[in-house]
Order: structure tokens, then C-alpha cells, then sequence
């Protein structure tokens, strides 16, 4: 009897029903000399510093250094201490007996490193040592996991994978857990959390943060103006500048009373607009931000869904090519995109027989291939999963579509004595941009037409005008520019050699940067503002205590991930790796422990109902020294933070200001004052100003 392990109950059923094992039994399914089991997620994991009998954090432990490192059983939160998840002892018990029974196992966890631990540490854990077969498939339609069985590869071959995702857990571990305690240790104020990606993550947020709120925003004036030729209106611009108003009135009133403006140099190229590549999970969630508003987290969980569902390729791949060997199936997915409405208007622009190849790349091609829609085209779906749905059928049309040609012509004029300029733009073959229909991208201006113009042509002055404009700080970031900060971690790199050498690597990978992002919502280090990612105070707090400190490297983080890929590869060794991290994180925990945290930026504050003890300051709660009064007050309220200055006048004048975006239990937003009422407990007091429903 063969034992096959997938990841979650649904990929077990698609295996199973295929296998003709229909026969249901506790925790898995079984028939025709197969039992079909699965993992729920990660089963098993690295154990905490308690399961080597550290309790607490305690600065005289530190560094902890596991040796051997313990697997443990997936843990669950009851009252204050974490217990063994009952489900999942349950699962292992079954995967136990059904790997005991079995002459052989055949791994069919995702096909990528994370799969791959799941199973690997299950097996570790187990004590098995039974033979094991992997099946690696990127679809989960009938055809592609046929393809699978028939072609099983030896456990062996993925050992690289392993160690790499093994490595990467430890070095997680090892970084947070002691740069977290010694961090903790030395603020002596509630627990600082930091980790091997996720504080060069936030990083990133606060850097960017804090550039656009010290930028200074200077006012400057240009002239505007407006022609008419050959019945096309346009318009041209000064190249000058002006920082005085009153010049520019001047410079405009000396412009109008000259009334024309000549053709000075007509300049005209033809560019070629290659068609984007498809989309690796990292493009999807940047696109999906930018048009959806879908956080990270939603995409890659809506895109997991239409795979389960067998209606895309696996998604968390990092590459946006195909080998050649998939060319020939490309036809039949645009043939049974035909039958989706939403699709039918673009493929009437497809060119049978002249498929662009630019997506077929063997050596760009890493665990997966490029993002694809399968042959299977779905009818009833979500409103959010058919958008990224469509998505990636409409990025694998555009793909295979021709270049886009363009003849763009750039023109200088001048009126008096003063240089102006305009740009036109002509399609003159619309290629891949027809699918959609739009010829610029979204965050380039729109280019106007032009008509035929030559040197020396004298052209009215139908209108001029004076634009007040300013000059632009660094744009905030959105979870898409986050993104693709984080994927291209290594421009942020001083040294040149260090950035040729990681010019392809980011920070994180596509499967774990939307975890990223989530882990510093949930650690209340970044908030959502509009579209806008930005630092909570505690956030900020963290970022100036270990900017200049090896944790916030971005460089080193993406070298981490280079060194990864090699252990992948078998061309580094995981041993070395793992000592250098060791190494690392003794250093950082010497460096963190000397950090002194100015705890004298919190107000001293009295407690409001015993107005005899002081109040403990915490990032989630503040609360009275004294148990016997206990009285608290929690920091987030209806999904806001509440920042220090409102909690002291909370506590002084029994008053917060106004608190925006609050959210009900509805999950509709409003604004509402926070006091302190004669029992000290809080209530909401609306704005009389607005007229508030009831």
C-alpha cells in the first residue's frame, strides 16, 4: 500500500477521486492500494524558547542557540499559555499509523519550499524512514496531476529545497525570537517584536514615511499655452520655472501682447512597446492593489482559491516565463477563454498564428512557471475572484500579443524669447495594448495628438495662462509600491558590486511577503491610511531604536535570500548558513540589549479613578499601577490606535479630540469623540455637527 500526503483536505479529495480511493475513513480516504491523507497547514514546527525550559524573558539566557533545534506540535492560545492544537495530535496520529502501514510515501504538499517543510517535518518528527516519492505539479486540473504520477520524482532530488526551507525557519527563528527578547529586554515597557524580514520590511515604511512628512513643498509657477492647427487643439508648456509669482504675471502679460509662438525643432522616434510578461505572484498582488484595492494577504488567499478550484496555475511562483515544452497548450487556454464574457471582445484582437514567444524562457523558469489560466473556465465566482481571474487571463493575452508601436514626436517652441515644449504620441500599431484598450499607463500622463508640424511655423497663441504647481515629496507607500520595494530591496544598496551582485533579489520571497505586511499590521507597527501604508508611533519608535543596526539591512537581508536560493540549488552548504545566522543573531543581541529606550517621552499620568497611583503605559492598554482600583483603558478601539496626546487628554480632560475612521461592528465607519464617564468608563460622544443616523 502507497500513503499520499497533501497539504489540505480539498487537494486530497481532487488526488483521491483520480486515484478511484472513494472509501471515506477518519482523516483520510483509501482505495485501489492508495490512502490518501493530509496536513492542515504546518502540523508541525520549531519549538519555543520554553520547550528548552526558558521561561519568560530573561536577559542571562540570551543568546538562545538551539542545538539540536526541537519540532513540535502545532501550538494553540488558552488563557495565557500556548497548549498542543487537539486537531492536529489527532491528524498526526492518523499520517502516524497510515506511514507505519505503508510500503511507500508519496509527498504531494504544494511544489514549492514551503510545501515542502510541511511534509519534511512531519516525517522528521514521526521518526519515519520509509521511502517517499514527490509529485510536482503546477496545476491541479485532471490532466496536469496524471502527468504527475506518471512522472514521480525521487524524494531525494528536493533535498536542496528542504534545506533552504529548513534554513529559512531556523533563521527566522534565531533572529526573532532572541532580536525580539533583547529588544523587550531593554525597553523594560511590553514586547518589541523584530524579525529577519519583517524590520527591514518596516524599514522600508518609515524611511519612506518620514521623508514625505520632513519634505519641503516649494511653490513654482509655469505658462501655459493653448493652440490650434489643422482643427486639433493641444497645448505647450514653459520649460522655465518661475518661483516669483509677480515674474510669471510679467513674463505671461509680455507673452499675450506677442500673441504667436514658432516651431522651433521637431523631433520624431518610433518606439516599440514590448507586451508585459505574465504575472509571477508578486506582479499579481501589486496589480491587484493598484486596480482592487486587495491588500497583498487577499490576493494571494482569492488566487490559492481559483487554484484549489482548478481554474489557475499554481500561484506562488516567482517567475513569469514558461518552459518551451507548454508553448503548444497556450492555443487551447485562449480558445476556452472564447467562452467567458469577459473575455470575448479581447481575444476578437488576438493574432492566430502569430503568438508573441517572449514568455517562453527554459532558464527563466524556477519551481513554477508564469501565472496561466487553465483550460477549466469558471461560470459562477465571486465578484473579487473573477477580478483576478480576469486579470490573469487578460495578462496571458496582452503576452502572447504583438509589440506596440508608437511614433512619438517631441516639439520645442518658442514665444518671445521664452522656451516652451509640448509631445505628441501616434499609435501606429496598437499590438498588445487594443486587449484592454488603453495606450498609456496609468501613472504616466495621457499624451495628446498632434498635428503636422515643421521648423518655423508660426503658431497662434489661442490662450495663455499661469499654472501655480508644487514640488512633489516621496509618495507614500501603497501595499503595491511596498511590493515592489521589497522585490527590488537590492537599488536601496550604496555599494555597487554588492548591487550588481543582488540586483534580482528582493527581501522575502513572492510566497511570504503578503505575511510580511500582515505580521506589522498585527504587531500595530504600520496602519492603513486611505491607500497608504504608514508607521504607528510604536512603529517609529522601533524604526529609530534599530535603524542604523544590522536588523533594519536590507542588503543583508537580501543576501540571506541569495544564500538561500544557493542551498535550493546545492551550491551552498545549509550547515555554513546556519552558522552565520547563529553568529548574526549573538551580535544582534549583544547590540540590542546596550539600546536605551527613552521612556521619557510618556507622560507621567495619574489614574483618573483612584487619582492616587500612577498609570502604566503599554502600546495596547494603559492601566493603574494598583490592582485593587484596576482601572484600563485599551489602545485600539474599534480598529484605531489611540495616540498619546488623546490618552492624556482622555485622562486629564476626559476628552479625546475627534477619532476618524472607527469601526462599528458592521463594519461601517464613523467619527466619534472617547470620554470618561462618572462611573470611568468610556462611551462615544458624536459630533454635533453632523447629523449622525441612529
Amino acid at each position: 500500500m502507497k500513503t499520499i500526503i497533501a497539504e489540505k483536505p480539498s487537494v486530497a479529495r481532487e488526488i483521491a477521486s483520480l486515484l478511484g480511493a472513494s472509501e471515506k475513513k477518519d482523516g483520510y480516504l483509501t482505495g485501489n492500494g492508495y490512502c490518501v491523507t493530509w496536513a492542515f497547514g504546518h502540523l508541525i514546527g520549531l519549538g519555543m524558547p520554553e520547550d528548552y525550559g526558558i521561561t519568560g524573558f530573561d536577559k542571562a539566557s540570551l543568546p538562545i542557540l538551539p542545538n539540536p533545534f526541537i519540532l513540535t506540535v502545532r501550538k494553540v492560545k488558552k488563557d495565557k499559555t500556548y497548549i498542543p492544537d487537539s486537531g492536529a495530535l489527532k491528524q498526526l496520529k492518523i499520517i502516524k499509523e497510515l506511514f507505519n502501514q505503508s510500503d511507500s510515501i508519496i509527498v504531494a504538499t504544494d511544489a514549492g519550499r514551503e510545501g515542502e517543510l510541511i511534509f519534511r517535518y512531519i516525517y522528521e518528527y514521526l521518526k519515519c524512514n520509509k521511502p517517499f516519492e514527490r509529485l510536482w505539479i503546477s496545476s491541479l486540473t485532471e490532466k496536469a496531476i496524471k502527468q504527475g504520477f506518471d512522472n514521480l520524482k525521487d524524494g531525494a532530488a528536493f533535498d536542496g529545497l528542504y534545506q533552504a526551507a529548513q534554513g529559512r525557519s531556523r533563521a527566522d527563528w534565531l533572529v526573532g525570537i532572541n532580536a525580539t527578547q533583547a529588544l523587550s529586554i531593554a525597553a523594560g515597557n511590553g514586547v518589541y517584536s523584530l524579525g529577519r524580514v519583517q524590520t527591514p520590511t518596516l524599514a522600508l515604511i518609515c524611511k519612506r514615511y518620514l521623508e514625505n512628512k520632513n519634505f519641503l513643498v516649494k511653490q513654482y509657477w509655469q505658462i501655459q499655452l493653448s493652440h490650434s492647427k489643422e482643427f486639433i487643439d493641444f497645448k505647450s508648456i514653459s520649460k522655465t520655472r518661475w518661483e516669483d509669482k509677480k515674474l510669471a504675471d510679467d513674463t505671461l502679460k509680455a507673452i499675450q501682447r506677442s500673441e504667436t509662438a514658432t516651431v522651433t525643432s521637431v523631433e520624431t522616434k518610433s518606439v516599440t512597446e514590448q507586451p508585459p510578461l505574465l504575472f509571477d505572484l508578486t506582479g499579481l498582488q501589486k496589480e491587484a492593489n493598484k486596480r482592487l484595492n486587495l491588500s497583498a494577504e487577499e490576493t494571494l488567499n482569492i488566487a490559492q482559491s481559483l487554484y484549489e478550484k482548478k481554474f489557475i496555475t499554481y500561484p506562488r511562483t516567482g517567475s513569469k516565463y514558461i518552459p518551451e515544452d507548454m508553448w503548444a497548450e497556450i492555443p487551447n487556454l485562449v480558445r476556452a477563454l472564447q467562452d467567458r464574457e469577459s473575455c470575448k471582445q479581447a481575444i476578437t484582437k488576438i493574432k492566430w498564428g502569430r503568438f508573441n514567444k517572449r514568455i517562453v524562457n527554459d532558464l527563466r523558469v524556477t519551481d513554477h512557471h508564469g501565472l496561466l489560466v487553465t483550460d477549466k473556465v469558471p461560470s459562477a465566482l465571486s465578484a473579487k475572484e473573477n477580478a483576478v481571474y480576469d486579470m490573469i487571463a487578460f495578462r496571458l493575452l496582452e503576452a502572447i500579443s504583438q509589440a506596440c508601436i508608437k511614433e512619438l514626436t517631441d516639439v520645442a517652441l518658442q514665444a518671445l524669447h521664452y522656451d516652451f515644449t509640448t509631445k505628441g504620441c501616434k499609435i501606429m500599431e496598437a499590438g498588445w495594448r487594443s486587449i484592454k484598450g488603453s495606450f498609456s499607463d496609468d501613472d504616466t500622463e495621457p499624451v495628446q495628438d498632434l498635428p503636422e508640424l515643421k521648423k518655423g511655423d508660426e503658431l497662434k497663441i489661442k490662450e495663455a495662462t499661469v499654472l501655480e504647481k508644487q514640488t512633489k515629496p516621496p509618495v507614500l507607500y501603497t501595499e503595491a509600491g511596498l511590493l515592489s520595494a521589497m522585490e527590488t530591496a537590492a537599488k536601496e544598496i550604496e555599494n555597487e558590486e554588492e548591487r550588481k551582485t543582488l540586483r534580482n533579489i528582493g527581501i522575502g520571497t513572492p510566497a511570504t511577503r503578503a505575511s510580511i505586511i500582515e505580521t506589522l499590521f498585527t504587531r500595530n507597527y504600520i496602519q492603513r491610511e486611505k491607500k497608504a501604508l504608514i508607521p504607528t508611533e510604536k512603529g517609529l519608535q522601533v524604526y529609530e531604536l534599530v535603524k542604523d543596526q544590522k536588523i533594519a539591512d536590507v542588503a543583508m537581508t537580501a543576501e540571506w535570500e541569495l544564500a538561500l536560493q544557493k542551498i535550493e540549488n546545492n551550491e551552498a552548504d545549509a550547515g555554513a548558513f546556519q552558522k552565520e545566522m547563529e553568529n548574526y543573531a549573538s551580535s544582534i543581541t549583544n547590540e540590542l540589549l546596550q539600546t536605551s529606550i527613552a521612556n521619557e517621552n510618556l507622560p507621567k499620568l495619574v489614574c483618573p479613578k483612584c487619582k492616587s497611583q500612577q498609570l502604566i503605559i503599554r502600546d495596547k492598554i494603559v492601566k493603574c499601577s494598583d490592582e485593587v482600583c484596576n482601572w484600563v483603558q485599551f489602545r485600539n478601539v474599534c480598529g484605531v490606535q489611540i495616540g498619546m496626546a488623546d490618552i492624556e487628554s482622555l485622562v486629564i480632560k476626559r476628552k479625546t479630540s475627534l477619532i476618524k475612521g472607527m469601526k462599528s461592528k458592521a463594519g461601517k465607519k464613523f467619527d466619534a469623540y472617547i470620554v470618561l464617564n462618572d462611573d470611568y468608563r468610556t462611551s462615544f460622544e458624536f459630533d454635533k455637527t453632523k447629523n449622525y443616523k441612529k
